[in-house]
């Protein structure tokens, strides 16, 4: 049985879960120490039926900022459109962050 190939040991990580602000931004703050640098991060949104777009806005070691933005859908001419975004308050914000 061969041993050759790759072995790497498990990395931290750590889950959260947030809910935006009237500016539709979700705030992680790791455990202090945990992460040494800043962490690859994924993101899950969770609301009601609505079409909804986040970015990571801010990722240190320290904290993870996440920005919502939901937009209507507008009919125009029998063409569903979507309107401009805005900030998406109340949105629960799932994140997972790994250790770079």
């Amino acid at each position: 049985m061969s041993t050759a190939g790759d072995y790497e040991t498990g990395r931290r990580i750590e889950r959260a879960v947030a809910v935006t602000d009237a500016n539709g931004n979700a705030v992680f703050n790791w455990p202090v120490g945990v992460f040494t640098a800043p962490p690859v991060v994924t993101v899950g949104v969770q609301g009601p039926a609505a079409f909804r777009s986040h970015t990571i806005t801010a990722n240190t070691a320290a904290s993870t900022t996440v920005n919502v933005l939901a937009a209507a859908a507008v009919t125009l001419l029998g063409i569903g459109v979507l309107a401009v975004g805005a900030p998406a308050a109340g949105v629960t914000v799932h994140a997972q962050a790994v250790a770079a």
